[in-house]
């Protein structure tokens, strides 16, 4: 049967003691005389939650954790009775109420002790009824709020030893509100501080539906806030334990990720849906336990492996002397047995007394009274408040019995009255409503036969440091879920791994991430990074985006094999440049020298070697005069070389169109005019490249990350764009007018026809520097000089072979064609 006692305690000088047992119903109560002693009383009352309401107020089935809480009560009560040093020439006395785990039960009862409702108590001198100036109960929180808020009124005072709801704590609406149990405040800090040390951040949570569950999951969202613990579900158990609704919520905690359970509500209404789990075979879960069920043996019987690991938060243990023997000495024989023990013996032993069993012989084996009591496992949390608030109500009567007048905490230096005892008074004598927060971290160990174990695993202590306040030894805990020994994992995303960074999903809470890769150029070395971190200067990200690397320094280098190619192609380039000067000198009295200018034609050889051999400045590590250099060289050798091929290429149109009677404009293409075009074409570019220089010189830079990735590259910025694009410019319009002249004389009457050959060489000089623009553009790193390098050698090369190479041949090849005659042939 669903029981809960309140518990009078009584004292006088001389006084009785008796009890108040509740029987099948709330309704049966019955009286038993243990002495009469002449007595005025003082009464305590003791509220134990009862198993589950089926009505308002009638009550059906027996929790044995709430019948133990009751004994302790007795216990605790007799041993202050038996203490010389406690309460002398006092006696407690005892009453035992049924509240129903209903607030109407609850305070019905409650209103008629205070208001001196209840029978009287008989005896030689005791003969009224009891007035009661304090008030031990409710257990549950709901319920103590009621009776704090009805029973203010009359200043009764209330000590609960196990309403926890955080909302008791506020001493303007509940001055008189007591108890032996801490805060849920602490307890929902111990919550977090569990899931956040076992990395635990993606938990669903299942309250109860009354001020336990709503204030405890407030609190707890309260400490959750800014911590890496996201919730994915939040269920409310209803009172009304309607099974569509249990299995909903089961179905819920099934479908998510979340492998953790947290729960915040009373035994009875976790009892509804951890039989459900049990029944649908819900192995996969980490359940947490508040102290309202962390330590209730009655699940061992029919939980299975579907709870076991359970970790739960209980109230700190403490060992009492003689309680655990006191707690077995349960007997049905004797004198008549008493409906309460009679009802606490078949719910033992899952047995029936004659009288049903003969009625109903469905209703299980016949209790003979001769079964064994056995030890059970009885954790001493509650047990241990139940205690505590007896002793204080005790320890308040001695402290106003030894009160001096005139050093009393009333007006004028009172003293509280002691006959009759003052609820109001009794107040003076605590100065706080709450005890500090101690938690034992309790672990569900089920043995073979199925057995729950409570073994302590940890401890939770606010007073402490946060470094030793909450303790865990992880190799004692057996995890739940299946997981056995191995943490469980209850995340919304996995770990982002060194290398990347979380970027929260978007609609969803910020546990649930994305691991994203770190841009190239930044690192993140932790797990769960947030951001990248960029490299410094000269350092790069390695593969894995993990560590910074330095960057490796990249030139266009004389030991690169791009740069060995280059230098060869350059050297040769400039030695076959000087060969063919060397052939042509030797040479130069013949007819096919002569005729081809051999002065102009000497010139445009050495510019040519100048050309070769600028494109060694563009090779080894930039340095401000070789930038200077490679530019101007470049600019001013291939403006020399064009104008040289420029001026052939009018002297040859000049000279045949000079041919027609009556024209004289040879006279201004002498040799003097030839030297002269070629000094101003070459001394524009002279100046456009000393203002360059002068204005904004080409300096060494370096160029890293981007494309380049752990390189950083070293060239030379050519400081003006204008100025670079000047020396293009106007190489690149002399180019075409060469390339012009030469195309309109291609078909001029000649034996060798020399301008065939220019205009052909312009044509590969054009087209390499039009295909030289996006190339250079494009190309990455130490390759832009590649590309500017072999621009210049492919178009130097063009001029060489295009212009002398069939000259070369007919000099050294075929010496028999280089006679005047052979020239003058057409």
């Amino acid at each position: 049967m669903a029981m809960s006692a309140w518990l009078w305690a009584q004292g006088l000088l001389a006084a009785m003691v008796w009890v108040h047992a509740v029987g099948p119903s709330c309704n049966l109560r019955a009286c038993t005389e243990l002495r009469l002693i002449p007595c005025s009383l003082i009464t305590l009352t003791i509220n134990i939650s009862p198993h589950v309401p089926l009505s308002l107020f009638l009550c059906f089935s027996l929790e044995l954790r709430s019948y133990r809480w009751l004994l302790t009560m007795i216990f605790t009560v007799e041993e202050i009775n038996r203490d010389p040093a406690l309460l002398p020439n006092l006696t407690l006395g005892y009453l035992a109420a049924d509240s129903c785990l209903a607030e109407g039960s609850t305070l019905s009862a409650a209103l008629a002790m205070v208001t001196g409702q209840e029978e009287a108590v008989t005896g030689e001198q005791c003969t009224r009824a009891p007035s009661v100036p304090v008030i031990i109960g409710d257990a549950r929180s709901a319920a103590s709020i009621v009776l704090a808020d009805t029973l203010g009124v009359f200043g009764i005072p209330l000590v609960s030893y196990f309403a926890s709801c955080a909302c008791l704590s506020d001493r303007t609406r509940f001055p008189n509100f007591l108890r032996t149990i801490p805060s849920d405040a602490f307890q929902a800090k111990a919550i977090v501080h569990l899931l956040s040390l076992m990395g635990w951040s993606w938990v669903g949570v299942v309250s109860g539906d009354d001020a336990y569950g709503i204030s405890g999951v407030q609190l707890l969202l309260k400490e959750l806030e800014g911590s890496d613990v996201c919730i994915d579900y939040l269920e409310v158990i209803p009172k009304s334990h309607t099974l569509s609704k249990i299995r909903r919520i089961i179905e819920r905690i099934q479908s998510s990720k979340a492998r953790v359970v947290v729960t915040f509500a009373i035994s009875p209404d976790m009892e509804v849906l951890l039989r459900e789990v049990v029944k649908q075979n819900v192995t996969d879960r980490q359940w947490i336990a508040t102290e309202a069920w962390s330590t209730s043996s009655h699940y061992s019987s029919w939980s299975g492996i579907s709870l076991a690991g359970t970790l739960g938060f209980a109230l700190r243990q403490v060992d009492i002397q003689g309680l655990g023997f006191y707690l077995t000495q349960l007997s049905p024989g004797g004198q008549q047995m008493q409906p309460l023990t009679q009802t606490v013996w078949e719910e033992m032993f899952g047995c029936k007394f004659v009288v049903e069993s003969q009625i109903n012989p469905l209703s299980g084996p016949q209790c003979t009274g001769l079964e064994k009591m056995e030890s059970q496992e009885v954790y001493f949390d509650v047990i241990y408040n139940v205690y505590k608030a007896v002793y204080a109500i005790a320890n308040a009567i001695q402290d106003m019995l030894n009160c001096e007048p005139g050093k009393g905490p009333f007006e004028n230096g009172a003293c509280p009255d002691i006959k009759p005892i003052r609820p109001k008074q009794l107040l003076h004598f605590d100065e706080n409503g709450d005890v500090s927060a101690s938690y034992d971290i309790v672990n569900w160990h089920v043995g073979p036969e199925g057995k729950v174990a409570f073994v302590k695993v940890g401890q939770f202590d606010a007073a402490s440091t946060q470094e030793r306040g909450f303790q865990l030894d992880t190799n004692k805990v057996v995890w739940g879920g299946g997981w056995g020994d191995q943490l469980p994992v209850s995340v919304c995303s996995e770990s982002c791994p060194p290398g990347t960074r979380k970027a929260v999903q978007k609609g969803k809470p910020v546990c649930c991430y994305d691991c994203i890769p770190c841009a190239t150029g930044e690192i993140s070395n932790a797990t769960d990074s947030t951001e990248c971190n960029k490299c410094p200067e000269r350092f790069w990200s390695s593969t894995d985006q993990t560590v910074c690397v330095p960057m490796q320094v990249e030139f266009l280098s004389f030991r690169d094999n791009m740069g060995i190619v280059l230098s060869v192609l350059s050297v040769a380039g400039a030695t076959l440049s000087g060969t063919t000067l060397a052939a042509f000198f030797h040479h130069r009295d013949t007819p096919l020298v002569r005729a081809n200018n051999s002065e102009l034609s000497f010139l445009l050889l050495l510019s040519l070697k100048l050309c070769f051999l600028c494109a060694l400045a563009f090779i080894g590590q930039p340095a401000p005069w070789s930038c200077m250099l490679r530019h101007t060289l470049f600019g001013i050798s291939f403006v020399v070389c064009l104008a040289c091929v420029l001026s052939k290429t009018v002297v040859v149109l000049v000279a045949f169109r000079a041919t027609l009677p009556g024209s004289n404009v040879m006279r201004y293409f002498g040799p003097l005019q030839q030297r002269a075009g070629i000094l101003l074409c070459t001394l524009v570019q002279v100046v456009v490249c000393v203002l360059w220089l002068v204005l904004a010189p080409p300096v060494p830079t370096e160029s890293a990350g981007g494309e380049l990735g752990a390189r950083v590259v070293l060239l030379c910025a050519v400081g003006s764009v204008a100025g670079f694009s000047l020396v293009l410019g106007y190489i690149g319009l002399l180019a075409s007018i060469c390339f012009i002249m030469a195309f309109l004389a291609r078909k001029l009457p000649d034996n060798f026809n020399e301008a065939k050959l220019i205009a052909f060489s312009m044509l590969i000089f054009c087209a390499v520097w039009i295909a030289f623009v996006p190339a250079y553009v494009s190309s990455p790193g130490k390759y832009t000089v590649a590309v500017e390098v072999f621009a210049i050698l492919a178009s130097s090369y063009g001029l060489l072979l295009c212009i002398f190479a069939p000259k070369c041949y007919i000099i050294l090849l075929r010496p028999e064609k280089n006679i005047k005659k052979n020239m003058m042939a057409k």
